[in-house]
């Protein structure tokens, strides 16, 4: 069930997926570039495009913010719909959605509606979040925000599967509704992102895959020893299948930063450019990224 530190070989390293991430943030935030981009990596055969999200951001910048509060950063949701408008076949990610932040019926009718507009491309990637200023200015409960995240994804699942959609949780409550369009996966897939203890469990307990962002191969290889104690603890329920493993590296992807992560059993890849790089530089990462991964 979980991956394993294994040895080299072209089978191994072949099944490593390429997703790319930054469609909605910085230089990318543009109907024109969303579309673009989408297209070329596309074209180019990336499996996945991946967007982030901060609703609000504290200003001024402040640790351990990732972003300045000008950095423009368009709503994931809206610029996958973009994207999955330009493209056919690449697969839709959000990476991730902060989930405790959500009204989760909202949230879970807006992912819907994009699976059924793109033929069923969506992967749902949440986190539980981390900047207590942006929980404040949005009104979201950030003590408790690990339990409301538990909270919202029972909701949500109850509401695209369940014949007669009914949640009783500490927030959020709710029997006697229905909404349509279901969703056209049946179940669409769950990522979860982060890189503690409680996210290794719920991603054991609650997950398609798991998402570690900017990771070096040895943060990764810390995080798939979290995962493996994790399942230890909690049990994984076989409906989920085998986790996936999902890294935005924070290393250049090359023939041997590939390799090394291939090595650990990582499933997908995602890079990113560098804070604040330019369209030239968001082009030249996604060629050089397709080359690192073909070349082995």
């Amino acid at each position: 069930m979980w991956p394993s530190v294994v040895g080299t070989g072209w089978a191994i390293l072949a099944s490593v997926k390429l997703g790319l991430f930054n469609i909605n943030i910085g230089a990318n935030a543009s109907p024109e570039r969303i579309a673009g981009v989408a297209r070329t990596a596309e074209s180019l055969g990336y499996e996945s495009l991946w967007a982030g999200e901060h609703i609000v951001l504290p200003d001024p910048q402040v640790p351990p913010s990732p972003m300045a509060p000008q950095d423009p950063c368009i709503d994931a949701v809206l610029a996958l719909t973009w994207a999955a408008a330009a493209t056919s076949t690449i697969r839709l990610a959000t990476g991730i959605v902060i989930l405790p932040q959500r009204n989760p019926l909202v949230l879970a009718k807006e992912v819907a509606s994009l699976d059924v507009l793109s033929g069923g491309r969506v992967t749902l990637g949440i986190g539980v979040g981390y900047l207590q200023p942006e929980f404040a200015a949005i009104g979201a409960n950030y003590d408790e925000r690990g339990a409301v995240t538990d909270d919202h994804l029972a909701a949500m699942t109850s509401l695209w599967y369940d014949e007669h959609p009914e949640h009783h949780g500490r927030f959020s409550d709710f029997a006697g509704i229905d909404a349509h369009p279901r969703p056209v996966q049946q179940p669409i897939p769950i990522v979860i992102g982060g890189h503690s203890a409680p996210a290794y469990r719920r991603a054991v307990t609650s997950g398609h895959g798991w998402y570690g962002f900017a990771q070096k191969p040895e943060d990764t290889a810390a995080s798939i020893e979290g995962l493996r104690r994790a399942a230890d603890e909690v049990e994984r329920p076989d409906h989920l299948g085998e986790l996936e493993i999902s890294v935005t590296p924070r290393v250049e992807l090359t023939d041997e930063t590939v390799h090394a992560f291939a090595e650990l059993g990582v499933h997908r890849l995602v890079p990113t450019p560098r804070p604040g790089a330019s369209e030239a530089d968001f082009d030249a990462l996604m060629g050089a990224a397709v080359a690192a991964v073909a070349s082995i």
